[in-house]
Order: structure tokens, then C-alpha cells, then sequence
């Protein structure tokens, strides 16, 4: 994970230490300094040792978020600071030679302080149940007021000891909601499915009319390990027997009919595809909708969104897609985070001719932090026109 973007964190760690020595190291005192390169070898040491780790995080994940911790309390800070203090510094010659800029740098300190503090304590901890409301004209009657109950990227290696109870929450809310037909759509683990085995009680009880749908997320696969590709082959396959004895229907390129009386529909699920380069691209569109009639009514289970519009829209008539993968960045400030930039559909329910798409920002994260962007639940009623 590091590795990926090495060039960022040492940035983050050496630019700051440069403006630092070369603006106030004449006045510092040694003790001063010593902070300043102390903590700055700390943290070039544990990035060197971070990026040459072979699997994407470490097995023993507390070193991993112990150094992003120290990257989001004392790198962002710092960088945040010393650019304040230097635009600051360019612009003294028009502020009657006072150096605004530190103060507001210390503002901006406190504010990311805040972010910080905030996103790895109360936010992890927040969760919230989102209603939507779907009309379409070739629902089936007999589903009309049909109620689905999705949650995604669980992440459930990430919810160690005490933050298990948040797991357990989550899945209380889901039955409380006594829904028709509960959709998970993918990353239930981490890096493997040892993960999983302290939670397969909890996620046993999850409990609908007409079951649990699963397709799996890029995480799913295995494939952010060190590991050989038969072991990572054999882990995926222990992931989808665990998904199958909690009861899950885990779809893999294929799709089920749902009855009710005469009436019928789709429930279809795509493995994973998308545009990220390490994440497995094993869906087949035209393999999971096979046989499906296009006056049938069609709901697409698909870990990544980005599918939607390539693949999904073009080559089917599936009225509704279902997907995850986002987090909605784990970040949003005034409706803004910046997934934005890499995904056109990031988190919410989006339309676009005739078809809808809805984007759960998740419930978990790989890394456990969120501000302005609760894990959540959605509850979506379909209605017939």
C-alpha cells in the first residue's frame, strides 16, 4: 500500500523538515531541531520499512495505522503549516512585514488536528440507515412496495475486539428493517479469509424473505497478498465457502429468479471488473445476464461502479445496478470528497436514461477512519409507476 505512493508520504516527510531548517533554523534551539529530524528519520525509517513489506499492508495491521496516524497528526500538519508560513512569507512585503501566514498555518493545524482526531474515534463509530425510493413503470405489481436492504465493504478484518459491536449494530439495523431481499455487495474481508471466522456468527443471523445475495469485491480475491497464486486461488474459494455456509447466495457471474405469485424478477450478480489496476477483472456481462428476456425486470449486483456506464449500461436493460467499492473516500467536507475525482458515481443513488445506479459508501474501511461520511445502510423501496 505504501509502495504505491511513496513519492506523496516522503514529500509529506521531507518538505517540511527543508522549510523548517531553512526559515527557522537560525533561531531554533537544539532541542527544536532535534525534534525536527528526530521525527523525521522515525518516519523515513518506518516508510522504507513499510514499502518494501511484499503483501499490500502488513499482516500485523496496528504498524500500519500507527504510521498513519503520525502521517495525518504530524505530516499534513506540518506540510499545511510551513506552505501557509511561506506564501506568507512572499506576501510580507504587502502585509507591513508581518507574516500572517503562521497564523493562519496554526489554524489550519488545528482544523486537520480536528479532521484527524475526530475521523479515528467518534467518526468510525457513526453509522446511518439511507431511505430511497425507486418509481419504475415495468416493475412487476406483485413488487410493487418491494423493500432491499443493501450494505457493502464490510471489511470485516478491521472490526478486531471491541469494534465488534459496531459490526453487530449494523447487522441489527439491517433485520430491524424486515426487508424482502438483503444485497451485500463485496469486500467482506481485508487481506484474507482468516479475517472472517470471528464474525460468521454475527453475519449467520442476517435474515430477509427472499435471502441474502453476495457478489464478491476486489478484496475478496485474495489478491493483496504476497502469496502464490494457487494459495491466493484457495483463499478466494475458502471465501466463498464462508459466504455459502452463513447462507449467502453468492452470485459469480450468473443471476436467480425471484417469485412472487405470477410475477417474477431479476436478481443478477457481475464478479468483480472496474478500472483499478491490481483488482481482479473477472466479470462477464453477457454470462450473468444470459437467458435473462429484456422485458424481465433486472437488479445488477456489481462491486465496482465505474462498471456502470462501460459495461453494464451498453450491453444490458437491467434497471437497477447495486454497487460499493468507494467508501465515498471515508472523506466529505460540504459534499465534497475527493473519490470525485476518480469516480463519476462515488456514493448515492445517481439516473441516468431510464437506469439507476446506487453507490453505498460501505460500512467498514481498510484503514479505520471516516469524517463527514458515516458507514451506512441502504433501505430502497421499489415502486411501480
Amino acid at each position: 500500500m505504501i509502495v504505491r505512493y511513496i513519492i506523496f508520504f516522503l514529500l509529506i516527510i521531507l518538505l517540511p523538515v527543508i522549510y523548517e531548517e531553512w526559515h527557522f533554523g537560525k533561531k531554533a534551539k537544539w532541542w527544536w531541531r532535534f525534534e525536527w529530524w528526530g521525527v523525521t528519520f522515525v518516519m523515513l525509517v518506518l516508510t522504507v520499512w513499510l514499502a518494501i513489506e511484499p503483501n499490500f499492508a502488513p499482516d500485523n495491521l496496528s504498524l500500519l495505522y500507527t504510521y498513519l496516524l503520525l502521517i495525518g497528526l504530524l505530516g499534513i500538519p506540518k506540510v499545511a503549516f510551513c506552505t501557509c508560513s511561506l506564501i506568507g512569507l512572499l506576501l510580507k512585503p504587502y502585509t507591513h512585514h508581518r507574516n500572517y501566514g503562521n497564523l493562519v498555518g496554526s489554524a489550519l493545524v488545528g482544523i486537520i488536528w480536528f479532521i484527524g482526531i475526530w475521523g479515528i474515534t467518534k467518526g468510525t463509530s457513526e453509522m446511518t440507515v439511507r431511505y430511497e425510493t425507486i418509481t419504475f413503470k415495468d416493475l412487476p405489481a406483485a413488487f410493487d412496495g418491494y423493500k432491499i436492504v443493501q450494505f457493502s465493504d464490510t471489511h470485516v478484518g478491521t472490526y478486531d475486539g471491541h469494534h465488534q459491536q459496531y459490526l453487530q449494530r449494523a447487522i441489527d439495523s439491517i433485520n430491524a428493517q424486515h426487508p424482502d431481499l438483503i444485497a451485500f455487495t463485496g469486500d467482506l474481508q481485508n487481506m484474507r479469509p482468516s479475517e472472517i471466522y470471528p464474525h460468521v456468527g454475527i453475519l449467520s443471523t442476517l435474515r430477509s424473505r427472499d435471502g441474502v445475495y453476495a457478489v464478491l469485491g476486489n478484496h475478496d480475491y485474495a489478491v493483496y497478498t504476497s502469496d502464490d497464486e494457487a494459495t491466493k486461488k484457495q483463499h478466494c474459494l475458502e471465501t466463498q465457502a464462508l459466504e455459502r455456509k452463513m447462507g449467502w447466495t453468492l452470485l459469480l457471474n450468473e443471476h436467480r429468479t425471484i417469485r412472487w405469485g405470477k410475477d417474477s424478477i431479476i436478481i443478477a450478480g457481475m464478479q468483480n471488473s472496474g478500472t483499478s489496476k491490481r483488482a481482479p477483472k473477472l466479470g462477464d456481462i453477457k454470462k450473468t445476464m444470459a437467458g435473462v428476456k429484456t422485458n424481465t425486470f433486472a437488479i445488477l449486483m456489481q462491486h465496482d461502479p465505474s462498471t456502470w456506464e462501460d459495461s453494464i449500461m451498453p450491453k444490458t436493460h437491467a434497471q437497477l445496478t447495486l454497487s460499493g467499492h468507494t467508501h465515498g473516500g471515508q472523506f466529505e467536507i460540504f459534499g465534497w470528497s475527493p473519490v470525485a475525482f476518480q469516480y463519476k458515481e462515488w456514493g448515492g443513488l445517481y439516473q441516468k436514461d431510464g437506469k439507476y445506479i446506487n453507490v453505498s459508501t460501505g460500512l467498514g474501511g481498510f484503514v479505520p477512519f471516516r469524517f463527514g461520511i458515516p458507514g451506512e445502510i441502504v433501505v430502497i423501496t421499489l415502486k411501480r409507476k
